[in-house]
């Protein structure tokens, strides 16, 4: 109650000075995740086509996510590092670290401290995300901040999606003639952290352009957007891939091993976006 009591005086006088705990930024942040058809992909009865000539419909979808971070890089967005446009030498940033050039892995304190950045990243907020989210439906909700959306000074440069689970089922079919099997087949491909485990399944890291100072407008609606799409199947050659006995395709089984790690290295190339909309000063 307090911030929005600051943020409307802000807004009503035109102009706030802060004071020390206040924030430098105070930010209202909301989430949209969804799979989305591809306009120029989509066939007559709503399958997608896919590059290896196979037609693929999803009608179910869900994701559950531990958090978004907020994360502020030394060196800022100004010429530091940022892992959605990785310098010279690296490509593929994702889960905490760069793939080089060489075929290492290297961290993003390293990068960064390459580049002069200072080594140093730190987070400045937490966005709760409860519940599994329905990727179908594709809603934008209202989501809180930990430990506040009221912004220490900071330019915030990144925003990283830990994923605990990803589900995407569906059929699958073949556009050939002849077809490289006949009919339809089930899919399921089901990507999950071991229960014991609290490292996510997958991190996603997206550009913000989000600086938390006085010579910025203290509101910043943040809107923070995950898109996936039928690409991410592009490269699956279906016809290699072991049934149940059910007769579903479960990609994460262990005789589909290879596809499931394909289908992850895609995932971690898909940056998600953020849309930042200034308050008057």
């Amino acid at each position: 109650m307090r911030h929005a009591f600051l943020l409307l005086s802000c807004l009503g006088l035109g102009a706030c000075t802060w004071e020390p705990g206040q924030g430098f930024a105070v930010v209202e942040p909301t989430v949209r995740a969804a799979f989305e058809p591809l306009a120029d992909r989509t066939t007559p009865d709503g399958y997608q086509q896919l590059a290896s000539n196979y037609q693929l419909h999803v009608d179910g979808a869900a994701l559950r996510l531990s958090g978004i971070e907020l994360i502020a890089f030394a060196g800022g967005s100004g010429g530091g590092f940022n892992p959605a446009n990785p310098p010279p030498g690296y490509s593929l940033c994702h889960g905490g670290h760069c793939h080089r050039d060489d075929g290492a892995l290297i961290p993003y304190e390293q990068i960064a401290a390459e580049m002069g950045g200072g080594g140093g990243s730190s987070t400045v907020a937490t966005l709760p995300v409860t519940g599994p989210l329905n990727l179908l439906a594709a809603e934008r909700f209202a989501v809180e901040c930990v430990p506040d959306c009221a912004l220490p000074q900071a330019n915030v440069s990144q925003g990283r999606w830990d994923i605990e689970s990803l589900n995407l089922e569906g059929s699958v079919r073949d556009a050939r003639t002849p077809a490289r099997f006949p009919g339809e087949r089930r899919f399921r491909w089901v990507l999950s952290r071991a229960p014991s485990d609290t490292t996510p399944a997958a991190v996603l890291d997206g550009t913000v352009e989000l600086p938390s100072d006085r010579s910025t407008p203290p509101r910043a609606k943040l809107d923070l957007s995950l898109v996936l799409t039928a690409r991410l199947f592009d490269t699956v050659d279906w016809s290699t891939l072991t049934q149940g006995a059910d007769g579903v395709v479960e990609i994460s089984a262990t005789a589909n091993t290879t596809a499931h790690a394909a289908l992850e290295e895609l995932l971690a190339t898909v940056s998600p976006q953020a849309e930042v909309t200034r308050g008057e000063r």
